[in-house]
């Protein structure tokens, strides 16, 4: 975002809401537009910091299927919103953040004036449904508040949310004949028919509201409870049940089209009419709660009621500030604006998944109550366990260990005793591959969190012992997972003995010396499936024999899920010093990491892959897909660590821009975000479950983290440019640092690292095996 287009929005925000931008300098940077178009899959709209509730536009209704047949173009609208339409549907409460697969949606609300429209309508017929076109010239986005005007009705909306509960503001001209909401109950992304279970309205009183749906979609059974308030008295309601209903029994005797207070069904859209002549502007308040319709009131009363829409809003803004001021820093409008939004979608997802009384819903469909912990759930680990949680440890450790604790929660829950894979809002999707949690709770234990090592471990092994999931017998019988097996086996391999690492290093932590050397074995897997005729990993048959026609650039079918053999080769984060090893040596790594970096990769060998966009591409590098974003940080184990610094940039000039196009790939619940701003710090979590962040070099010249425990830490590079990217050394509180990374702990003490930079290689530094990173075959007590 410009810098006169900042101006303008402080401006509006002045203008809209009172003072809500007195001493909000840090909201002032962040861009919410940035990845709402293409790859990115971010919304513009309203939530708090890890708030249930994300309420945003919705621009489309393209259905995940049709008759039982993927359609495509769904996989555009996993945010709900694309920057290239032209008209809004409508503004649902709760959305996913930058992911590749999609839910929720979850009770969309429209203003509308004129004819009642009890229909959508569709993206190029507008005009047959209740959705509006709108302009981008009138929408104001900023953390916690979103505004548009509805073109079709001449309504002006306003939105900001609580931490549980969305509010709406809309000012209707005053020429209308009629105000009217739409309560579409239908409505969801990645919706198919009969995604809807079934949903239920009660009008409570004329300003009052509840109800709930139950939804089979990603999650099986997702229950959405709802408080709903309006700041003036409904005069008329009805409903549209669009499902064709063969029995109602005694409910056939009313008519519950119109004012009837109890409405059920399937395919409901409602409706609720106010009174033009008493004001021009209608507050509606919307609670949310996974429990019930007490708890939503519950939310709804303690979180929003007696506050006005620009209170609430005021607050919503503050409340980012006071989170964003975590990190100080310098840079151009460009950077502060690509830092600070990165900050922001960092803190969307997880999300609050506990009533204000902390009741919640927990994973055996029962009711729980969180007495010493918040409940979190949206958990995207195969994405976020590689560095946003490892960044929660150094600037939300309490939010990560609330997080920690409501995984070993869904463990305990889990008939399958298991952490969890993808979990949302109370339901296991196990979409993607591993059990990544393992790693998430490695890597808060090593780093300090007040966890009991021994329930953790206790989780660990359940979760990697179960044997009908996705190859886990065999690969405990063979040590690795077959192509016979799974379509995925390469890779499965390769991040299972990831994982396995994590529970051996957890269980060294734990003082358990048998599950350790259980584990240090089962974390070695990966040598299985290294061919070192090719030096490349390959899956294998459960025979032993290798996959012929072996094609190390496809991205399809060959073994490797969502990536190809050369990327996913340089999966071993936990014994990097092996993997060189295997790869032929030094000079072989170096060579191979080179080419990944510059080669061409044609369309063909991704054409099939969602996840993977010739956007995302450096080279035949993808930075836009979660499983190569520690390879730029392996050259820091060979004789030219150098080359760390220079791709680095690299990947953040290219993939990172202050524009709708910002994000070239999803943003995943904040991975590609987090990757960002600890590469921005000059070092990264390349294998989590160690205390280690290997070194790159920072991005800004200076940059300051706020510390829980009450201390600061500062990274200085006052020279660092385009020109300037390479380290010549490095200073840790005024002392020499020849270390190729930095510890938790020194980050935790607080203090200054500072990079001295210069525009050419520093090619005398090469790191004594003691001062290189983590490395299992070197370090194996």
């Amino acid at each position: 975002m410009k810098s006169s287009t900042c101006l303008a929005l402080i401006l509006s925000a002045l203008l809209a809401g009172g003072n809500l931008f007195a001493q909000q300098d840090k909201v002032s940077f962040v861009n919410p537009i940035i990845g709402t178009n293409g790859m990115g899959h971010t919304f513009p709209g309203a939530c708090v910091p890890f708030g249930l509730v994300q309420l945003s536009p919705d621009t489309d209704t393209i259905p995940h299927n049709v008759d039982g047949k993927y359609q495509p173009r769904a996989y555009e609208y996993c945010a709900g919103y694309q920057h290239k339409d032209s008209s809004i549907v409508g503004f649902s409460h709760t959305h996913f953040s930058g992911t590749g697969h999609s839910d929720l949606g979850d009770i969309l609300i429209m203003p509308t004036t004129g004819c009642l429209k009890l229909n959508p309508g569709t993206a190029t017929n507008p005009d047959g449904g209740y959705r509006s076109r709108f302009s981008h010239d009138t929408e104001i986005s900023r953390p916690g508040y979103y505004e548009v005007m509805l073109a079709d009705y001449g309504v002006k909306a306003q939105l900001t949310t609580t931490k549980r509960a969305g509010i709406h503001k809309y000012t209707f001209p005053k020429e209308s004949e009629n105000q009217r909401i739409i309560l579409d109950m239908i409505h969801g992304i990645y919706n198919y028919d009969g995604k809807v279970l079934w949903t239920s309205i009660r009008v409570e009183n004329d300003t009052l509201v509840t109800g709930y749906r139950i939804t089979n979609g990603w999650a099986r059974a997702n229950y959405t409870y709802f408080a709903m308030s309006f700041s003036k008295p409904v005069i008329h309601y009805g409903c549209d049940e669009k499902a064709k209903v063969d029995y109602r029994g005694g409910y056939g005797k009313f008519n519950m089209k119109e004012n009837f207070p109890d409405i059920g069904g399937r395919k409901i859209v409602a409706y609720f009419d106010f009174d033009p002549a008493s004001s021009d502007e209608l507050e509606v308040k919307v609670a949310l709660s996974g429990v019930s319709t007490d708890g939503a009131l519950k939310n709804l009363h303690a979180e929003a009621t007696g506050y006005s829409f620009d209170q609430l809003a005021s607050r919503a803004a503050d409340t980012w500030n006071k989170e964003l001021s975590v990190i100080d820093a310098k840079g151009t409008d460009d950077q502060m604006a690509m830092l600070y939004t990165s900050l922001y979608h960092t803190m969307i997802n997880p999300c609050v998944y506990t009533d204000v009384d902390g009741q919640y819903r927990g994973l055996d469909g029962n009711i729980h109550k969180a007495d010493d912990f918040t409940n979190y759930t949206v958990f995207s680990v195969w994405d976020t366990y590689r560095a946003l949680h490892p960044l929660f440890n150094i600037i939300n450790r309490q939010v990560n260990t609330d997080i920690a604790r409501s995984m070993l929660k869904h463990c305990e829950q889990s008939v399958h005793k298991a952490l969890p894979v993808w979990s949302h809002m109370a339901n296991e999707n196990w979409c993607m591959i591993g059990y990544h949690s393992v790693s998430v709770l490695a890597d808060a234990v090593v780093k300090g969190l007040p966890l009991d090592k021994e329930e953790v471990l206790k989780a660990m092994v359940s979760s990697s012992t179960i044997p009908y999931y996705d190859g886990t017998k065999e690969l405990m019988e063979k040590g690795y997972v077959s192509l016979d097996r799974s379509g995925s086996a390469a890779s499965l391999t390769l991040e299972y003995s990831y994982d396995d690492w994590t529970i051996y290093n957890t269980a060294l932590l734990a003082g358990n010396r048998e599950v350790a050397d259980r584990y240090k074995k089962r974390a070695m897997n990966y040598t299985n499936v290294f061919d070192t005729s090719i030096g490349y990993a390959r899956p294998r048959y459960s025979d032993g024999r290798w996959k012929e026609n072996f094609n190390l650039l496809s991205t399809h079918g060959e073994g490797f899920i969502e990536g190809n053999g050369l990327n996913y080769s340089f999966y071993v984060p936990q014994d990097v010093n092996n993997m060189i090893r295997l790869m032929g040596g030094d000079k072989s790594f170096i060579t191979k990491l080179d080419s990944l970096f510059t080669m061409h990769l044609p369309d063909e060998f991704f054409a099939e892959t969602e996840d993977v966009t010739k956007e995302g591409l450096l080279g035949g590098y993808v930075h836009g897909n979660e499983p190569s974003h520690h390879i730029p940080f392996l050259y820091m184990w060979t004789t030219q660590p150098w080359k760390t610094q220079y791709w680095q940039r690299e990947i953040m000039n290219k993939m990172y821009r202050n524009n709708i196009d910002g994000l070239y790939g999803n943003d995943d619940c904040g991975q590609m975000s987090a990757w960002y701003i600890l590469s921005a710090m000059g070092f990264y979590p390349v294998c989590p479950g160690t205390d280690q962040y290997v070194l790159g070099a920072p991005y800004l010249p200076y940059m300051k983290v706020s510390l829980e425990n009450g201390k600061t830490f500062e990274v200085r590079a006052d020279k660092v440019s385009d020109k300037n990217r390479y380290v010549k050394s490095v200073k840790l509180n005024g002392k020499p640092y020849t270390k190729a990374y930095i510890t938790q702990q020194d980050i935790m003490n607080g203090g200054e690292l500072t990079f001295e930079m210069t525009s050419a290689p520093n090619k005398k530094r090469v790191f004594a095996e003691a001062d290189k990173p983590y490395s299992l075959s070197t370090t194996y007590q």
